[in-house]
């Protein structure tokens, strides 16, 4: 894995969805104040969901997981690529690294205790 990432010819694609929200999906957990409205509880969660990917630490990640349950699809492909970008920065392959997300965006903006809905999230990683 570590010489893919060192080869500047790589493009990587980690797919995933963030927070599946609603009774049908067995999580109604949310973030903020009471009064927030449900799909901004929700875009607060995701959002300290990537604030943590974007530290590229693993453990960081692994914590938010573990406070908050959060229903990311993909949260064991995103801990192996931060897990081997930490390594590949250790091995001092390369300067330095940058995740940012780019586009967030939610299949429905629940209202309601009854609505559901779907995170997206998109992100870029540079290696330098």
């Amino acid at each position: 894995f570590q010489p893919l990432l060192a080869d500047p010819g790589t493009v990587f694609v980690v797919s995933s969805d963030f927070c599946h929200w609603g009774s049908r999906f067995r999580y109604c957990h949310t973030e903020g104040p009471p009064d927030l409205p449900i799909w901004r509880g929700i875009q607060t969660l995701d959002r300290m969901g990537m604030d943590a990917i974007e530290t590229l630490d693993p453990t960081v990640f692994e914590s938010y997981l573990k406070k908050t349950q959060n229903t990311i699809c993909g949260r064991r492909p995103i801990l192996l690529l931060l897990c081997a970008i930490e390594r590949h920065l250790e091995l001092g392959t390369s300067g330095e690294a940058t995740l940012k997300f780019l586009d967030y965006s939610q299949s429905s903006q629940c209202v309601r205790r009854s609505d559901s809905s779907v995170s997206y999230g998109s992100a870029s990683l540079t290696l330098g």
